[in-house]
């Protein structure tokens, strides 16, 4: 029995530390501030890449007049893609309405 939950516990550690690599795209031509808890508060400039090597479930979050709105939470979905940043935003925005 408590080979098992050893055996659980190191299977859900090992998920929890998966770390994703992906690109993050900003084609629009304004910067683009987002926030990575935790781990950086990147600056995405006009028409750029940026390679991000996130944890599974690490949220990203961007701005719109000071506050903070949840732009993403990477999944293993997100493995070598790349994320246009600013259409996502776009869309994020009309589905909060803002």
């Amino acid at each position: 029995m408590k080979a098992i939950i050893l055996s659980i516990l190191l299977t859900c550690s090992v998920a929890i530390s998966y770390a994703v690599p992906f690109t993050l795209r900003n084609n629009s031509t304004k910067s683009i501030y987002l926030k990575i808890p935790g781990v950086m508060n990147p600056n995405l400039s006009p028409m750029s890449n940026s390679r991000v090597d996130l944890k599974v479930g690490q949220k990203i979050y961007f701005f719109v007049k000071k506050k903070k709105y949840l732009l993403l939470e990477v999944t293993e979905e997100f493995d070598g893609e790349k994320v246009v940043v600013n259409q996502l935003i776009k869309e994020r925005k009309k589905e909060l309405g803002l």
